[in-house]
Formats: structure tokens, C-alpha cells, sequence
């Protein structure tokens, strides 16, 4: 027999699974968290059900208490179920906990807490007004959902993928550079993929100069995708106004200097939330030494070169005891080359901007 506790817990895991489902709706990359919401009346019946379509537009909560309007319901006394603590600023829009209250919502279960200072204090905000919260349901679920936009938050920068395509001995390129690709296509189609989950793609002046690449995300077929990441150029060298990044395929900013956790401040004032590293092996070199790489994803053809670049430049290491060691979370095969997806041990110091 199933005790009145454990039939409430399940009821609000079931909740709160349907409002993961709908936040997983939303848009991935977007400078906000995918937020889905469920509405039951003061009966139990669900009443209203919304997701957050992306920065600009309204939140889950409005959304979905909009829905119960629309079907004449009446979601005073009811409970809201939310895959994100109610936020309790004013942005673009209001504060969603407030739209709750003045709803006339009894009670509301969240799973994440907002790890955004800013945002957070939503539940707080209800609890002051009366109304019961539970925190915490699933949490780990909704944090799995918006795991980028949450360590984003949680390092006051955005998040960097540093993307790498070498032969088995390293080199990035043939000495005389016959090639600008040295995986296959398999590889360089997942690169695409890659690039269409992040909000910006980064590179440095001498790869701009020396590849022309565009920096574009595309589909096998070499057309566009809808949504572009911005593409971002570091450096002080100056571009020549024809040159593949400066078109109007996609938007481009670029950031003089060389200072990675400089660039990686402005990329954050911008909204950006990851980032997508794909420079040359000097700006490679510059983020991995000042901390900055979070993860990487390393293309290995089975193929050896014996000279060319490096894929990486110089990063002051002169014994092994110093080597930056990572963590391999994935290893895949991709055509006829290997994915490696790892990150830095925990041991390796990862500077925050605050």
C-alpha cells in the first residue's frame, strides 16, 4: 500500500518530469536556462502547461499561466510545477514569482534552485507571501538539462570547448599546408554539429589570415543552418574587408588584444554562455595556460605527418610531473577518425571571472 507521502512525492516527480520535457523544448544554445512549467488546478487537473522559448520571450510560468487562461481555467489554489526556481527579477519580463502570486498559486515545486544571484530568491518571495515550496525534486535532472548554462553562471564566464583536429603525431596541418583539413568527413560534419550547440565560435588573427575560414555551421549538403553562432576574432592584426568571416553569413565581433580571460569577459557581457574554441595552436596555448579550457574535443586521424604545426603552441610545461592531464569522458569513433571528449582533472586550477 502506497502511503500518502510517497503518493505526493510521485506526484510530483511525474510533475516535474512533464515540466522537463516541455523545458526541453526550448532553444540550446540561448543566454537563458530551458525552463519548462506544468499548472494544476485547486482539483489536481492540469490546467496550463508553457516552456521558455529563448531570450526576449516569456517565461515558462507566464506561458503556461497564459495557457490556463485561454482554456478559462482558474489556477487559484492550484499548484505550479517548475523545472527552475521562479525567477524574482525584472529583465525583459517580469518576475515569474510574482505572476504566481498574483495568480492566486497555493503551492509550487521546483527542481533546480537558480544558481544566478540575480534571478534567485523566488522561492523565498513565495515563502514570505504564504505559499509552501518544495525545492529540490529532481534536481540533478534539471541541472543535467541546463548543465552549460549552469556552470556558466556558477564561473561568472562563459563555458570553453576547445575544439581540435590533429594526425596521431600531433600536427595539426602538413608542413606545407596541401590541406586545410586533416580528419575526414565524418569529423568535419560532427565539427558542424559542434558549432550549432555553442553561442560563439573564437578564433585568432593568424588563423583568420592564414585559413580564411568562415566559421560558419553548415548541413552535409554545404547550406547554411538557420541559427549561426557569433563568430568572434582575437587579435590586433586587421582583417581584409573580403575576408570569409566578415560576411553576412553569420555575425562577427572582434576583440583586439590577446588577453583569453579578457575576451571571455566581453563574450559574457554579450550573453554568451559557451564558447567553442577553435583557434590556432598560440590562442590554443593562451586559454589553456591561463585555465580557461573547460573541455576538450580532440579529432585523432590515423595518420602521421612527421612535421607540420602543432596542434597546440607552447604552454611553458618542461617536465612531465607539469603535464596538464585531462579526463576522458568520451571516446568515439567518427568515420574514419577518433573522438576524444575530455576535460582537465580537477587538480588543474580553473581561474573564474567574477
Amino acid at each position: 500500500m502506497v502511503d500518502e507521502d510517497q503518493h505526493d512525492q510521485q506526484q510530483d516527480e511525474r510533475y516535474l518530469r512533464e515540466a522537463l520535457e516541455l523545458a526541453a523544448r526550448g532553444p540550446l544554445p540561448d543566454p537563458n536556462p530551458r525552463v519548462g512549467c506544468v499548472l494544476l488546478d485547486a482539483a489536481g487537473a492540469v490546467v496550463g502547461r508553457g516552456f521558455h522559448a529563448g531570450a526576449g520571450t516569456a517565461h515558462a510560468e507566464v506561458v503556461a499561466l497564459a495557457d490556463a487562461a485561454a482554456r478559462g481555467a482558474d489556477v487559484r489554489g492550484g499548484t505550479a510545477y517548475v523545472s527552475l526556481e521562479p525567477c524574482a527579477h525584472t529583465g525583459r519580463t517580469g518576475p515569474c514569482a510574482q505572476a504566481l502570486l498574483d495568480a492566486g498559486v497555493a503551492r509550487v515545486v521546483h527542481a533546480q534552485s537558480d544558481p544566478d544571484p540575480v534571478a534567485a530568491g523566488g522561492a523565498d518571495l513565495l515563502r514570505a507571501a504564504g505559499v509552501p515550496v518544495d525545492s529540490g525534486v529532481l534536481a540533478d535532472e534539471a541541472e543535467a538539462l541546463n548543465a552549460v548554462w549552469t556552470r556558466s553562471v556558477r564561473l561568472g564566464r562563459p563555458v570553453v570547448t576547445w575544439k581540435v583536429a590533429a594526425s596521431l603525431d600531433g600536427r595539426s596541418a602538413a608542413a606545407d599546408r596541401t590541406s586545410r583539413w586533416v580528419t575526414g568527413a565524418a569529423a568535419r560534419a560532427d565539427v558542424h554539429d559542434l558549432r550549432a550547440r555553442c553561442d560563439a565560435v573564437v578564433v585568432g588573427t593568424g588563423t583568420a589570415l592564414a585559413d580564411d575560414p568562415s566559421l560558419t555551421t553548415r548541413w552535409p549538403d554545404g547550406s547554411l543552418r538557420d541559427r549561426q553562432p557569433l563568430r568572434v576574432v582575437v587579435g590586433d592584426r586587421d582583417l581584409p574587408s573580403r575576408a570569409a568571416v566578415l560576411d553576412a553569413a553569420a555575425p562577427t565581433l572582434v576583440v583586439r588584444g590577446h588577453d583569453p580571460a579578457a575576451v571571455l569577459e566581453t563574450l559574457h557581457g554579450k550573453g554568451i554562455r559557451h564558447v567553442l574554441l577553435e583557434g590556432g595552436p598560440t590562442l590554443a596555448a593562451a586559454f589553456l595556460a591561463a585555465g580557461l579550457v573547460d573541455e576538450v574535443v580532440a579529432y585523432v586521424a590515423p595518420v602521421l605527418l612527421g612535421a607540420g604545426p602543432s596542434a597546440v603552441g607552447d604552454l611553458g610545461i618542461t617536465t612531465i610531473t607539469d603535464a596538464l592531464r585531462l579526463e576522458p569522458t568520451d571516446v568515439t569513433v567518427v568515420g574514419v577518425d577518433v573522438r576524444v571528449t575530455a576535460r582537465p582533472r580537477a587538480t588543474t586550477p580553473q581561474k573564474e571571472i567574477v
